[in-house]
């Protein structure tokens, strides 16, 4: 803030006690003593304080925000498109903003670091392309692992399976499953032997099965396990009886973003609902709403992960991959639980 670096602005603001005001870090306004000042993650932020904008600076302007979100879409880009992924400090460089204001700022507005980015992007293009080339060691580099030793380490949370096997449609995996009927509806319970649970809600049961069976055309099926369909009884029972509670062993693929927030999900309690921006200010990530959301979105352990316990900042429901209205089923049963 003394120093007056406009590369700060946008990454955090400062507030003056004795006038009530918030600015840039970069402002010509005159200093403060610091005992009157305070700081802000955001804009929003000074202003929940009780703050209003500086208007010689004007903190709360869009296009300073736009400015930076261009920067940070540009980084993304760069790391998603370049056979070479580029360093921080050449992503900094390109940005124009120093090495640790630009690593502030897109956690910021992503939620990620660039390293963490660049580890959900090889995954993603791992997953893509593994079944189409012709070894593992190849869909490696083509994704951008640098060794194949780095890639291995972290491939049953990546595939739920061998990497060989995820590229021949799963051949020479056992994935168990079972699939019974709750309240709402088919439900749907899928493990391999390295994981990779999944709990799907439908209306088919038969549909069901032949979704699991189109993802791994090769695997080999086990539908006559009692001890399986005994975890499938227990996700009934806390289906039809949320006060029970679940704990199921899951292996859950995603990327470290999906993660955070999968994990933040798990914490609301039963009977209660936060917002994709509460979850995205709990994360530590308050830019990344509709990175929450996709999030949201690509959750595949239903009840297991309750994402039927996020809703619109409006408190409108919407968004739950198995319907609505079993999303509203599933609030309204654990409410009448408490």
């Amino acid at each position: 803030m003394s120093q007056r670096d406009p590369q700060a602005d946008g990454f955090f603001y400062y507030s003056v006690k004795t006038t009530g005001v918030y600015c840039r870090p970069a402002c010509a306004a005159r200093l403060a003593l610091r005992k009157n000042v305070a700081f802000h993650d955001s804009s929003e932020a000074a202003e929940a304080a009780g703050f209003r904008p500086c208007k010689r600076c004007q903190p709360n302007s869009q296009a300073l925000v736009q400015e930076y979100a261009t920067k940070v879409a540009a980084a993304c880009r760069a790391i998603e498109q370049e056979e070479v992924v580029p360093s921080l400090d050449a992503l900094a460089k390109a940005a124009a903003i120093s090495r640790f204001h630009f690593h502030r700022g897109f956690v910021k507005m992503t939620g990620l670091t660039p390293k963490a980015h660049t580890l959900a992007h090889r995954a993603k293009r791992m997953r893509a392309q593994l079944p189409a080339l012709r070894s593992v060691t190849v869909a490696i580099y083509e994704a951008g692992y640098q060794s194949s030793g780095r890639f291995y380490a972290k491939s049953a949370q990546m595939l739920g399976m061998k990497p060989a096997s995820f590229r021949k449609g799963g051949t020479g995996e056992t994935i168990r499953f079972a699939v019974g009927e709750c309240a709402l509806g088919s439900i749907r319970l899928a493990a391999s032997e390295k994981g990779g649970c999944s709990i799907a809600l439908g209306d088919d049961p038969e549909k069901l099965g032949r979704e699991l069976q189109d993802l791994f055309p090769k695997a080999q099926f086990v539908g006559d396990d009692a001890e399986f369909e005994a975890l499938v009884a227990k996700v009934i029972g806390f289906v039809e009886a949320p006060q029970l509670g679940l704990d199921l062993p899951l292996a859950v693929r995603g990327t470290v973003f999906q993660h955070r927030v999968w994990q933040a999900l798990r914490e609301i309690p039963p009977g209660t609902t936060s917002s994709y921006m509460q979850i995205a200010q709990q994360i530590g990530a308050p830019k990344a709403v509709r990175a929450v959301a996709s999030a949201c979105a690509a959750n595949k352990l239903a009840v297991a992960i309750p994402c039927h316990r996020v809703v619109r900042t409006d408190g409108v429901l919407s968004g739950y991959r198995w319907g609505v209205e079993r999303k509203r089923a599933l609030l309204q049963k654990e409410k009448a639980a408490l």
